[in-house]
């Protein structure tokens, strides 16, 4: 059995190119230290994500066969925990709120966000990218959409990264964290319903369809996955396409010289290093063969997303990272019916983020001392991006 911590840490996509050399599917230990089968080509990956038989319900996993995250059930009653029929049902219920009309309405706070978070930096200086903007742009954004107070904005952000990435120091601090989270979910949707605004949560509690609305713990557990998947995926989205850039000065050139790149350009920076080493765990219903290999039922299955959109069998030549290339059909945002509810969303915010930053600071560089890779299994983010900036009177941005 492979052990699947080691050297994915550190070197991710060299460990999946053996892996898809090697074979379709692994016998390995998952992130929590349990058995499991991992996937990692395109054609496997894609089809899993879709396959009914992989259910996302912790209720088919063999007892004693899977960990994962210990949530209450307050907070475990998310989307990707469940399968259809409720699966469908809360889905429908949250597009009537979360509309592609209410995400395009957010692009012009978004861009204030990210003017105003730039205009604090000056014009020339080192900084932490990470901390000074590709993290508070997100949570900025996501708590707006929610309703969430100032007051708490960092709050939020300290129990997610306890979340996504515990500290072994501190074995405590995941399980304070849900608490706190949990407790302050249930007074704030309780406020909501005292004092409904022009937010997304308001929204979630008035949502109905013939006669049908999202239970306590429906709403609950919405709040806590819009808030928490809406943040981490985009903080990563949006740090690593900026390293990318920045590792590779001819595709930055021709971005700048080409601004209607950009909107690919996302597509290829997810593709190239996206949020996620995997998409959420499944459990098959019955024996499921991938590839030549039989998974018997109950038991543990990751598929990766990082691997498959690395696959040369689907993207060629994959380990370089090309604005121009046609990058749809990429994985890293998953794909069927799970496919993530707050994409247009990521996309929106990380297309704002990018132009926002070129176009401030042309002469944007890493500065000395190396980005810091996220040590998570869960999550492929960066927690420091060290960088230099200036704005030279003149200079080209991104118009």
């Amino acid at each position: 059995m492979d052990d699947l911590a080691e050297g994915l840490l550190d070197q991710p996509h060299d460990a999946y190119r053996l892996l898809r050399d090697t074979s379709p599917v692994h016998r390995i230990a998952g992130p929590d230290g349990t058995p499991a089968w991992l996937v990692t080509r395109y054609e496997d990956v894609r089809t899993a994500l879709a396959d009914p038989r992989l259910s996302l319900d912790k209720r088919h996993a063999t007892a004693g066969t899977y960990k994962g995250l210990s949530l209450p059930p307050a907070l475990d009653a998310n989307l990707l925990n469940m399968d259809p029929p409720d699966h469908t049902r809360v889905r429908r219920l949250v597009s009537r709120a979360f509309t592609p009309r209410r995400i395009e309405q957010l692009r012009t706070p978004i861009r204030q966000t990210a003017d105003r978070l730039l205009d604090a930096l000056g014009t020339h200086g080192t900084a932490d990218l990470v901390a000074a903007y590709c993290a508070p742009l997100p949570i900025t954004v996501i708590c707006d959409l929610l309703g969430v107070p100032d007051t708490h904005r960092l709050d939020f952000r300290v129990w997610t990264d306890a979340l996504i990435a515990p500290d072994p120091a501190r074995p405590e601090a995941a399980k304070q964290a849900v608490v706190a989270l949990l407790g302050y979910l249930t007074q704030l949707l309780a406020d909501k319903r005292c004092e409904p605004a022009d937010d997304l949560l308001s929204d979630l509690i008035a949502v109905r369809e013939e006669g049908d609305r999202l239970s306590e713990d429906e709403l609950m557990s919405l709040a806590f996955l819009i808030l928490f998947a809406g943040y981490e995926n985009t903080v990563q989205l949006i740090g690593n396409a900026v390293l990318a850039l920045l590792q590779h000065p001819d595709q930055l050139a021709e971005l700048r010289k080409d601004p209607a790149l950009l909107p690919g350009a996302v597509e290829e920076f997810a593709r190239y290093e996206g949020p996620a080493l995997f998409g959420i765990r499944r459990f098959p219903v019955e024996d499921v063969t991938i590839g030549d290999v039989t998974i018997p039922a109950g038991e543990t299955v990751w598929v990766s997303l990082a691997a498959a959109d690395r696959d040369p069998d689907r993207f060629p030549d994959p380990d370089r990272l090309d604005l121009g290339r046609d990058a749809s059909g990429h994985l890293a945002l998953g794909h069927g019916i799970h496919y993530c509810l707050g994409a247009p969303l990521a996309r929106a915010e990380t297309e704002i983020a990018l132009a926002a930053l070129l176009e401030r600071f042309p002469e944007l560089a890493l500065a000395e001392g190396q980005p810091t890779w996220r040590r998570s299994l869960r999550a492929r983010g960066l927690t420091a991006l060290p960088v230099t900036y200036s704005r030279t009177p003149g200079s080209p941005g991104l118009s």
